[in-house]
């Protein structure tokens, strides 16, 4: 087999790749046009391995995308490239619509044109994998059931609006042409290799620098925190179960609100690198909300644990004490970054 990954050196295309790479004997091809996000160093493993190819290309690149189909002939799609930061959504909305609603229609006329080729045999076995976001579904408050699969959708911001229009269009090819393809929405991820301006490792390197930390509102609102290790593999086992017209909700339910989740960093920090100034909760800053800001999302995984034989291992305590340690021992990757360009940055709140 030969899987097509886009965004495979993203925070979570990377974890993927990585897991199917040492769990499998699969040939990767890895497409990432390598935008400010991109990490190779999560890849540098894996930087002579035969398995893994990577082609630099940008997924709104129809004849790259066409060529990329014709020289590897992939069985597996799995489609992560996606610009994914609801911040810079809103203050950048066109290159989200771009890269998430336009990137999404070509890769999937590329994919179903190279699908409509194939042997009868092949054309069956063939999987297209979309990964979204639970952002799709809206804003829940105390008490709503969950996100599933039937959940009605309600984006909010720029960003979940084009993810919604992706997941559309992955569903409206899978039932007029008849593209075997299906659909994964997962909760807020979080690990090693996060860039520095998503909230766990944002808040982890303030913190570190004894930077204030900036919570939006009252720092209330709830997220579902999935560590990304186990999203890889719940991806992995989808891309070869799923079955096509599908809907996987994944999720590890793991709900806490902002400022839970900020306290529990400054305390596992202070439990790992104690500061001599004192508790890094004292850091804690709560500033302006920002516009549109859903209040809680939450998944019920129940359908996709049944139907991958899959459960989320990690509880949050564990996933973050990791996470921090893994950050702690990495500030040769992190400084750089933080430094250049986004020293200072506002806090986020997407995984």
């Amino acid at each position: 087999m030969t899987i097509l990954i886009t965004g495979g050196f993203g925070f979570i295309g990377s974890a993927v790749v990585r897991h199917l790479l040492a769990t499998t004997d699969q040939v990767i091809v890895n497409i990432d046009k390598l935008t400010y996000a991109a990490t190779p160093a999560s890849l540098a493993m894996h930087a002579r391995n035969p398995r893994h190819i990577h082609i630099r290309a940008d997924i709104c690149d129809a004849e790259a995308m066409h060529a990329a189909f014709a020289a590897h002939r992939p069985t597996h799609v799995m489609h992560l490239a996606a610009e994914s930061h609801v911040d810079r959504s809103i203050d950048g909305p066109a290159e989200f619509i771009r890269t998430n609603v336009v990137g999404t229609q070509v890769l999937l006329e590329a994919a179903r044109a190279y699908w409509a080729a194939l042997e009868p045999a092949a054309r069956a076995a063939f999987r297209f994998h979309h990964v979204s976001t639970d952002e799709v579904f809206g804003s829940l408050h105390h008490g709503d059931a969950p996100f599933g699969p039937t959940t009605p959708y309600d984006p909010r911001s720029p960003y979940s609006a084009s993810k919604a229009a992706s997941d559309h269009l992955v569903r409206a090819w899978q039932h007029t042409y008849g593209l075997p393809a299906f659909v994964s929405n997962t909760t807020n991820n979080y690990g090693p290799w996060q860039f520095p301006e998503k909230l766990i490792p944002l808040v982890t390197l303030n913190a570190l620098d004894g930077k204030t930390l900036p919570v939006y509102g009252d720092g209330s609102n709830v997220r579902d925190w999935l560590h990304v290790d186990d999203h890889a593999e719940a991806l992995a086992l989808a891309l070869f179960r799923g079955a096509p017209g599908e809907t996987y909700c994944i999720g590890p339910r793991q709900e806490r609100s902002n400022l839970q989740v900020v306290q529990a960093i400054c305390a596992t920090l202070d439990a790992l690198r104690p500061d001599p100034a004192g508790p890094r909760a004292r850091l804690i800053t709560f500033v302006r909300d920002r516009p549109g800001h859903d209040f809680r999302y939450a998944m019920d995984p129940s359908g996709a644990e049944a139907a991958l034989g899959w459960r989320a291992r990690y509880d949050f305590e564990t996933g973050l004490r990791q996470t921090v340690e893994w950050y702690l021992a990495n500030e040769a990757w992190w400084r750089p970054i933080r430094e250049g360009h986004y020293a200072g940055q506002r806090l986020g709140t997407k995984a």
